[in-house]
């Protein structure tokens, strides 16, 4: 539950137009709920900390995401889970109505709530090659599940600089960027060199033997020498869309 849909219901209460067993049977999920032995669902999340628990699918079955995405769906939010492959996605997809399969970012999202801007400006998702794509689609989907308006500004990485340029205007409006990049990892502090904004910089494991799986670019993103470049694991477009839509929340 969220911090309006709460008011709305104790506004109910006051106002005479819900009882409160009604509302105590609307609020018995909170704050978590026990999936037999192999879960515990965080129905409180998203009232402590303003996003919903998001389920991750590295080494849950099918089955296992299916049942947490279920619970999570049964109060009517919007519901998301990460890195789900394509043989989990199918038995996903046959217990969840409703719910839809993006292959390239690698998400099972489950719309139920119409899309609600909270942010103060437009995000930018840049990303240094195509290559680079299924993590900067992981960091937008997700951005925009979150209420965030989204630019995409693709393939403008350092071994073409003038693509970079050419797209000057869009970075420089952009209230916060993520940038995402493999190889040696330059493109963040190319653009926290010339906009104003914050930069959160996502490292991919593209590249050949020596960029160690995208350590090379974590190592190369941590030591940059532009102000205002955050951080965050290799591969991480989720945690860079969390980041950045609370830096981009507006106040409620």
């Amino acid at each position: 539950m969220d911090p309006k849909a709460i008011r709305g219901l104790l506004n109910r209460v006051q106002r005479g137009e819900a009882s409160v067993e009604v509302a105590l049977e609307e609020l018995k999920v909170l704050p978590f709920r026990q999936l037999g032995h192999s879960a515990t669902v965080d129905h409180h999340r998203h009232l402590r900390l303003g996003f919903p628990e998001v389920v991750l699918g590295v080494g849950k079955t099918g089955e296992q995401v299916a049942h947490i995405m279920l619970e999570l769906a049964s109060t009517g939010a919007n519901v998301l889970a990460t890195r789900v492959d394509a043989s989990k996605a199918e038995v996903v997809l046959r217990e969840v109505e409703g719910v839809k399969y993006e292959p390239l970012p690698r998400l099972l999202v489950l719309e139920q709530q119409p899309f609600v801007d909270r942010g103060r400006g437009v995000m930018a998702i840049v990303s240094a090659g195509t290559s680079d794509l299924p993590v900067a689609e992981e960091a937008a989907r997700v951005a925009s599940l979150f209420g965030n308006r989204i630019e995409r500004v693709y393939d403008v990485g350092v071994a073409g600089i003038h693509r970079t340029l050419s797209r000057i205007d869009t970075l420089r409006s952009a209230e916060v960027l993520i940038v995402v990049a493999g190889m040696e990892g330059a493109l963040p502090s190319v653009i926290a060199g010339l906009v104003e904004r914050p930069v959160i910089a996502v490292p991919t494991s593209v590249g050949y033997g020596a960029s160690f799986g995208g350590l090379a670019a974590l190592l190369g993103m941590l030591s940059s020498c532009a102000s205002g470049v955050t951080v965050v694991n290799i591969d991480n477009g989720f945690g860079a869309a969390y980041a950045a839509a609370l830096i981009n929340r507006r106040g409620e």
